[in-house]
């Protein structure tokens, strides 16, 4: 059997892209006044909050559809380190519940979106002959 590593690539992209477009769609349905909240209260300017619809949403559609993804994935990858540092900092060396780290899915989206940044999108992308592709 043949490696495909562009249909990984694929594959890869799709899953993150559209699992963190999901978060960005909550946040589109449910407002960002809790990030609002929660960045006005760490002493930052509100209007970083919308910073998460670039992460959750803008980030992940190009990734999803491979245009400039290694660019998106920097912007997904700054925008979960974001969320990491803002709300899951006291969580950071902890165990959950059931023995995992207690944020590995937000690990998870930042080691494959660092991946992503490392090997780009591979040919089946929108773009992929760009520096940023």
């Amino acid at each position: 059997m043949r490696k495909n590593l562009d249909l990984g690539l694929l594959i890869i992209r799709l899953s993150v892209g559209f699992l963190m477009l999901l978060h960005g769609i909550g946040k589109l349905n449910g407002g960002l006044t809790f990030i609002q909240n929660m960045v006005v209260e760490k002493g930052l300017p509100g209007f970083i909050a919308y910073g998460a619809i670039i992460g959750e949403i803008l980030a992940p559609l190009a990734i999803i559809i491979g245009f400039r993804s290694r660019l998106a994935a920097l912007v997904f990858a700054f925008n979960c380190l974001v969320a990491i540092l803002l709300v899951h900092s006291g969580d950071i060396f902890t165990l959950g519940k059931t023995g995992g780290w207690a944020i590995e899915l937000l690990g998870l989206y930042l080691f494959t979106s660092i991946a992503i940044f490392f090997t780009g999108a591979g040919k089946y992308a929108v773009s992929h002959q760009h520096n940023w592709d």
